[in-house]
Protein backbone atom coordinates (compact mmCIF):
# COMPACT_ATOMS: atom_id res chain seq x y z
CA UNK A 1 0.00 0.00 0.00
CA UNK A 2 1.70 3.15 -0.54
CA UNK A 3 1.98 5.65 1.65
CA UNK A 4 0.20 9.19 0.94
CA UNK A 5 2.52 11.09 3.08
CA UNK A 6 5.54 9.75 1.83
CA UNK A 7 4.14 9.52 -1.91
CA UNK A 8 3.89 13.49 -1.99
CA UNK A 9 7.23 14.09 -0.07
CA UNK A 10 8.76 12.18 -2.60
CA UNK A 11 6.69 14.07 -5.75
CA UNK A 12 7.97 17.07 -4.10
CA UNK A 13 11.56 15.72 -4.42
CA UNK A 14 11.24 14.86 -8.15
CA UNK A 15 9.73 18.37 -8.53
CA UNK A 16 12.36 20.29 -6.77
CA UNK A 17 15.22 18.38 -8.96
CA UNK A 18 13.72 19.12 -12.38
CA UNK A 19 12.92 22.74 -10.72
CA UNK A 20 9.50 22.90 -11.89
CA UNK A 21 6.12 24.16 -10.10
CA UNK A 22 2.73 22.11 -9.40
CA UNK A 23 1.86 23.95 -12.46
CA UNK A 24 4.17 22.78 -14.82
CA UNK A 25 4.41 19.62 -14.04
CA UNK A 26 0.40 19.17 -14.42
CA UNK A 27 1.14 20.74 -17.70
CA UNK A 28 3.86 17.99 -18.58
CA UNK A 29 2.35 15.08 -17.65
CA UNK A 30 -0.98 15.93 -18.89
CA UNK A 31 -3.18 16.47 -15.72
CA UNK A 32 -5.44 19.04 -13.95
CA UNK A 33 -3.53 21.29 -11.51
CA UNK A 34 -5.88 20.27 -8.79
CA UNK A 35 -4.82 16.43 -9.48
CA UNK A 36 -1.15 17.49 -8.34
CA UNK A 37 -2.38 19.90 -5.21
CA UNK A 38 -4.61 16.84 -4.21
CA UNK A 39 -1.67 14.34 -4.26
CA UNK A 40 0.93 17.10 -2.33
CA UNK A 41 -1.80 17.57 0.19
CA UNK A 42 -2.57 13.84 1.05
CA UNK A 43 -5.80 14.27 0.20
CA UNK A 44 -5.80 11.69 -2.59
CA UNK A 45 -3.94 8.65 -3.93
CA UNK A 46 -2.04 8.61 -6.52
CA UNK A 47 -3.92 6.31 -9.62
CA UNK A 48 -1.83 4.26 -11.46
CA UNK A 49 -2.09 6.50 -14.90
CA UNK A 50 -0.65 8.84 -13.14
CA UNK A 51 2.55 6.92 -11.64
CA UNK A 52 2.97 5.65 -15.17
CA UNK A 53 3.00 9.36 -16.53
CA UNK A 54 5.67 10.22 -14.01
CA UNK A 55 7.67 7.33 -15.10
CA UNK A 56 7.64 8.10 -18.79
CA UNK A 57 7.96 11.73 -18.37
CA UNK A 58 10.53 11.43 -16.24
CA UNK A 59 13.65 8.62 -17.09
CA UNK A 60 15.53 9.52 -13.39
CA UNK A 61 12.58 8.54 -11.53
CA UNK A 62 12.31 4.71 -10.12
CA UNK A 63 9.62 3.02 -9.59
CA UNK A 64 10.15 1.38 -6.41
CA UNK A 65 11.30 4.49 -5.26
CA UNK A 66 8.04 6.84 -6.02
CA UNK A 67 5.92 4.63 -4.73
CA UNK A 68 7.55 3.07 -1.32
CA UNK A 69 10.97 4.98 -0.82
CA UNK A 70 13.16 1.79 -1.99
CA UNK A 71 15.76 2.51 -4.42
CA UNK A 72 17.14 5.62 -5.75
CA UNK A 73 16.66 9.29 -7.24
CA UNK A 74 17.64 9.88 -9.62
CA UNK A 75 18.41 6.47 -11.07
CA UNK A 76 21.67 5.29 -10.46
CA UNK A 77 23.78 5.18 -13.78
CA UNK A 78 23.92 1.74 -14.86
CA UNK A 79 26.21 0.21 -17.50
CA UNK A 80 24.57 -1.60 -20.29
CA UNK A 81 24.74 -5.40 -20.02
CA UNK A 82 25.14 -7.12 -22.95
CA UNK A 83 22.44 -9.95 -23.25
CA UNK A 84 24.49 -13.28 -23.01
CA UNK A 85 24.18 -15.87 -25.76
CA UNK A 86 22.13 -18.30 -25.12
CA UNK A 87 22.60 -20.62 -28.12
CA UNK A 88 25.91 -20.59 -30.31
CA UNK A 89 24.59 -22.76 -33.02
CA UNK A 90 21.37 -23.53 -34.58
CA UNK A 91 22.13 -27.33 -33.58
CA UNK A 92 21.63 -26.03 -29.85
CA UNK A 93 18.09 -23.91 -30.50
CA UNK A 94 16.55 -27.10 -32.21
CA UNK A 95 17.95 -29.89 -29.26
CA UNK A 96 16.90 -27.43 -25.90
CA UNK A 97 13.46 -26.87 -28.55
CA UNK A 98 13.45 -30.62 -28.89
CA UNK A 99 13.63 -31.18 -24.75
CA UNK A 100 11.33 -28.87 -23.55
CA UNK A 101 8.75 -29.63 -25.91
CA UNK A 102 5.17 -30.86 -23.70
CA UNK A 103 4.59 -33.82 -23.15
CA UNK A 104 0.78 -33.50 -23.66
CA UNK A 105 -1.27 -36.45 -25.99
CA UNK A 106 -2.79 -33.92 -28.56
CA UNK A 107 -1.11 -31.19 -28.03
CA UNK A 108 -1.67 -28.64 -30.94
CA UNK A 109 2.05 -26.91 -31.55
CA UNK A 110 2.69 -26.08 -28.00
CA UNK A 111 6.09 -24.28 -29.09
CA UNK A 112 7.31 -21.85 -26.94
CA UNK A 113 6.87 -18.53 -28.23
CA UNK A 114 8.80 -16.37 -25.94
CA UNK A 115 10.61 -16.39 -22.18
CA UNK A 116 10.59 -13.36 -20.08
CA UNK A 117 12.78 -13.01 -17.36
CA UNK A 118 11.75 -9.76 -15.08
CA UNK A 119 14.21 -8.41 -12.85
CA UNK A 120 13.70 -7.21 -8.87
CA UNK A 121 14.45 -3.64 -10.46
CA UNK A 122 11.08 -3.57 -12.52
CA UNK A 123 12.74 -3.74 -15.74
CA UNK A 124 12.45 -7.17 -17.79
CA UNK A 125 13.97 -9.06 -21.21
CA UNK A 126 11.98 -10.62 -23.68
CA UNK A 127 13.73 -13.81 -25.45
CA UNK A 128 12.18 -15.34 -28.80
CA UNK A 129 13.47 -18.97 -29.26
Amino acid sequence: MVNVEEFSKRLTIVMNYYEISAASLAEKIDVQRSSISHLLSGRNKPSLEFVLKILKNFPEVELYWLLNGQGNFPKENRKEISTPTLFSSNEEKNMVKENLKPTLKNAKDNSIERIVVFYNDGTFRNYNP
